[in-house]
């Protein structure tokens, strides 16, 4: 009795696959048909050819715009602009770094500083381990 249970629910089994396999088929075979191969071809060939388009395009720009940024004269304008404006205020650079310091600024001894704050920490630790 079991043989024949187990025999026609292997056959349930494979109709149903069967159905479902008919199905799938009917489905790709309707994909097939709306993607049609060589349309699909000229398409990506134009975005292709768009792509190429846009990157020159692009790089054009971009040496536009480094030419006009690129300026020797623009550097100068400004430069000069600059200059004339403090000139205005009364500032003149130039006298004001001749007296500015010159060599070695002395600086604190650090390392004492350092040992002391270590030795404190130190002992913080050590009152720490015994209460």
């Amino acid at each position: 009795m079991r043989g024949i249970a187990t025999h026609t629910q292997a056959m349930y089994a494979q109709s149903s696959i069967a159905v479902g396999m008919q199905g799938a088929s009917k489905a790709m075979s309707a994909i097939n048909k709306q993607m049609a191969p060589a349309k699909q071809a000229k398409v990506i060939q134009e975005f292709q050819k768009q792509s190429a388009q846009m990157d020159m395009t692009t790089e054009m720009m971009s040496d536009a715009i480094d030419d006009a940024l690129d300026d020797d004269e623009a550097e100068e304008e400004t430069e000069e602009l600059t200059n004339q404006v403090l000139d205005e205020i009364g500032v003149d650079v130039a006298s004001q770094l001749s007296t500015a310091p010159k060599g070695r600024i002395a600086t604190k001894q650090s390392e004492d500083v350092g040992s002391s704050g270590i030795d404190e920490l130190e002992k913080r630790l050590a009152a720490l381990k015994n209460p």
